[in-house]
């Protein structure tokens, strides 16, 4: 009896302490997806672009007028700050400031949009240039002239279509014999995404119509100097987005062929967007043919977004091989998870029968209880109850049908129908978890009557985790009696 008031003294005194929490290993495995499509997607940053440089020479005669410019380019009225911004230029060109206000301008002006405003943009880009060579030698100066030819280009501006594919690819004709570790640019080091114009450049290719930037992505794709790495990786995401009878043909022999393992993995990823039977094929292949864990995930997940139905027929081949890693396994178990169809369900059903990798029951108990209202929560408590499966087994099986849907009346009616400690053990952290009224009832109803003092005190501890003001109630009186 000691023991337990220990244990109800020290259960109200951590009310605070935040309910347990369980994950799968498995649910990282959307990750992927996520983290390469913003990769693929990220407009690169201007490193100057949303906030002007803080004034800097108070004795400046434009220190004011520049001031009002910053303020109205922060509050994101574009065209009052292109209006101050020019007049700094247009009344004060000796200014400390005016360098700083030309280039405001042209990114104010680019803002505001319209053909009229990217052409004065452009203007004002070139005057950077010959006039504050080192502030257009920036990166940010750089990427703006970039975004803004973009833009023009767009609108069958040909003088900055060509500029932005000479940008995006300035070594059409790489020499393969070449030193491969040999840097084009002199021996300095390849510029980062955010600083590389050529990465502006290829997102403006997106924008351009496919006849125009197909063969620019070709090019860049053949390219196998160190520095066109990043190209090469943000060539995959706009081929992809570009439907041609070209694409899944370039895809396919990226990710076979390219040198670079992120390139393959990107071209991999995307292939999973082109509704083309032959992706089908390649992704198989991989899947059979090589031993790199990251392509066959890759690959897993590719298949998985697929819209053809042949995908799913190799997801479910695949999580039925000994040969592989139990995470590489686990992973189509976790994406034949995700598609939700009754076909899917009941070879999960089926290879949870048939397997006896207690890793591979548990991906399989998990998948099924991300489906819920199908009748999944059924399978899981039979499972739970199975005496022939282990003990681990039967408690994961319980703690995932207790995170689905199986109600309330069936976890509940599983306590006086489960006689092992390990298994009642489970079932309270189970009822503990489901923050319903019914389970802090069941909850206080075992830790008075069962007549296992570990029990007892299991319940009084998930109990002390409680918000339920009953609970507070019933320790102080369990101390007091």
């Amino acid at each position: 009896m000691k023991v337990i008031m220990l244990v109800v003294t020290a259960a109200l005194f951590s009310g605070s302490v935040a309910t347990t929490k369980t994950t799968n290993d498995t649910t990282a495995a959307s990750a992927p997806r996520a983290a390469a499509a913003q990769k693929a997607l990220r407009a690169t940053a201007f490193a100057r672009g949303v906030e002007a440089p803080a004034p800097w020479s108070a004795d400046d005669p434009a220190d004011s007028l520049y001031k009002l410019a910053r303020a109205a380019l922060s509050r994101g009225d574009n065209s009052k700050a292109a209006e101050l911004f020019k007049r700094i230029v247009d009344r004060y060109p000796d200014s400390d400031y005016a360098g700083e206000s030309l280039y405001y301008y042209a990114f104010a002006t680019y803002r505001v949009g319209g053909t009229a405003k990217l052409r004065s943009a452009i203007e004002a880009l070139n005057q950077l240039s010959e006039d504050y060579p080192d502030i257009a030698r920036r990166g940010d100066a750089k990427e703006l002239q970039t975004r803004v030819c973009g833009e023009l280009a767009k609108r069958g501006d040909e003088a900055c279509a060509r500029t932005v594919t000479e940008r995006a690819n300035p070594n059409p004709n790489p020499n393969p014999r070449a030193n491969p570790n040999a840097n084009p640019r002199s021996g300095r080091e390849c510029p980062s995404d955010d600083d590389d114009e050529r990465i502006a450049a290829l997102n403006a290719l997106l924008q351009m119509d496919a006849d125009r930037a197909m063969p620019i992505l070709k090019q860049v794709i053949e390219r196998r100097d160190p520095c066109s790495t990043p190209l090469r990786v943000k060539a995959m995401f706009l081929v992809s987005q570009k439907h041609t009878s070209e694409t899944a043909d370039i895809l396919l022999r990226a990710a076979r062929n390219d040198p670079d393992k992120e390139v393959r993995e990107q071209a991999i990823f995307w292939l999973s967007q082109v509704p083309d039977e032959r992706a089908v094929d390649m992704l198989q292949d991989i899947l059979r043919s090589s031993r790199d864990e990251d392509l066959q995930n890759k690959a897993l997940f590719a298949l998985s977004q697929h819209r053809s139905g042949r995908g799913q027929q190799v997801l479910r081949e695949f999580a039925q091989r000994e040969d592989v890693s139990d995470d590489v396994r686990g992973q189509a178990i976790f994406w034949l998870g995700q598609r939700g169809n009754a076909e899917t369900r009941e070879f999960l059903k089926s290879l949870f029968s048939r397997t006896k990798n207690e890793e591979m029951k548990d991906k399989i108990l998990f998948s099924l209880s991300q489906q819920r209202g199908v009748g999944n929560d059924k399978f899981l408590l039979d499972v739970a109850g199975n005496t022939r499966e282990t003990v681990e087994v039967r408690k994961k099986a319980l703690f995932w049908a207790g995170q689905g849907g199986a109600s309330s009346s069936e976890l509940a009616a599983l306590y006086s129908r489960m006689p092992e400690s390990e298994m009642r053990e489970q079932l309270i952290f189970v009822y503990s978890q489901r923050h319903d009224p019914a389970f802090v009832d069941m909850l206080i109803d075992i830790a008075k009557k069962d007549k296992d003092p570990d029990l007892r005190k299991k319940a009084i501890f998930w109990l002390g985790q409680s918000r339920d003001p009953r609970v507070q109630q019933f320790l102080l009186d369990l101390i007091n009696k």
